[in-house]
């Protein structure tokens, strides 16, 4: 399969810094960025290119192998369609260890890394959602759920149902989206919802993607602090940012990645969670204008 199978799709100037988005999951697809934020950032002077991993969202699952190998091939394919020679890499949740992983292999086709919701270890973020929600459903005396999440302490924790009951729980008790979202951002999620084009890709799920990448890469026990370490070593540019309503991190892991990549080099925003792009785009393109440059 080619970079012509995979969906994909481009804005602003060829011409102008190229920008790549890899969007989170395994199985999710990058429609949310799409339709909220590829265009408004592609008007600050840069050429985006947003796309769908192979099996994941509007991309065929045509051999379809859910190997980072196969996803690295994907994206070099990708870099010739669009006659990219280098780009800045957007990632998105686990898009942002794809991102870290191919730079690792690819330097020279990297400009700079933003990590954005970025999980350097999800067992440490799967230990933080459990603890949020143990309190949470203590101070409702929510005997049902405390039993579970005592049985979700219990299991094997490199399982891949360890991390799906983790991550249900996130959901479950709004992890994902903002206490107080901004004017701006109501604006953005109902703009998006209305545009059911690309809205109704908004909570699709390919369930083959996170079977098929823990099966094959284990990816819910990567800590990737090694990773980041020998990426800076190499005068690779990375950055992160965060919102502080997104409970799948502590200030602790904040200010471990203020300790690997710089405290200049991570920002940790208010009025914001797991969709730092919509929750905060002003602040977002703005910090993207100034490290592509």
């Amino acid at each position: 399969m080619h970079a012509q199978n995979l969906y994909s799709r481009a804005f602003g100037n060829p011409n102008n810094q190229a920008v790549v988005f890899l969007h989170g999951g395994p199985g999710y697809n990058c429609a949310n960025f799409e339709g909220t934020t590829a265009q408004a950032l592609a008007d600050k002077g840069f050429f985006v290119i947003v796309y769908d991993r192979r099996g994941e969202g509007r991309s065929s699952s045509e051999g379809a192998e859910f190997t980072f190998k196969q996803t690295f091939n994907d994206l070099n394919e990708l870099y010739s369609r669009y006659g990219i020679q280098k780009a800045m890499l957007i990632g998105h949740s686990f898009g942002d260890i794809v991102a870290l992983l191919y730079t690792k292999q690819f330097p020279e086709r990297v400009h700079s890394i933003v990590l954005t919701g970025a999980p350097l270890s999800l067992q440490e973020s799967f230990a933080q959602i459990i603890e949020r929600c143990k309190k949470i459903y203590q101070a409702k005396n929510d005997s049902t759920n405390l039993n579970y999440l005592s049985m979700l302490e219990k299991m094997d924790k490199s399982t891949l149902q360890y991390s799906s009951f983790c991550f249900a729980h996130a959901m479950q008790n709004g992890f994902y989206s903002p206490q107080k979202p901004t004017e701006e951002a109501l604006k953005l999620y109902q703009q998006w919802r209305e545009d059911t084009t690309l809205s109704q890709y908004g909570s699709q799920m390919t369930p083959q993607a996170p079977q098929g990448f823990w099966q094959n890469e284990h990816y819910t026990t990567l800590d990737l602090t090694e990773t980041v370490q020998s990426l800076k070593q190499m005068d690779v540019s990375i950055y992160g940012v965060y919102g502080q309503d997104d409970a799948l991190y502590s200030e602790a892991q904040i200010e471990k990645l203020k300790s690997l990549i710089g405290a200049s080099h991570v920002f940790y925003w208010e009025q914001c969670s797991h969709n730092v792009f919509i929750d905060q785009q002003k602040k977002f393109i703005d910090a993207i204008g100034i490290w592509g440059q």
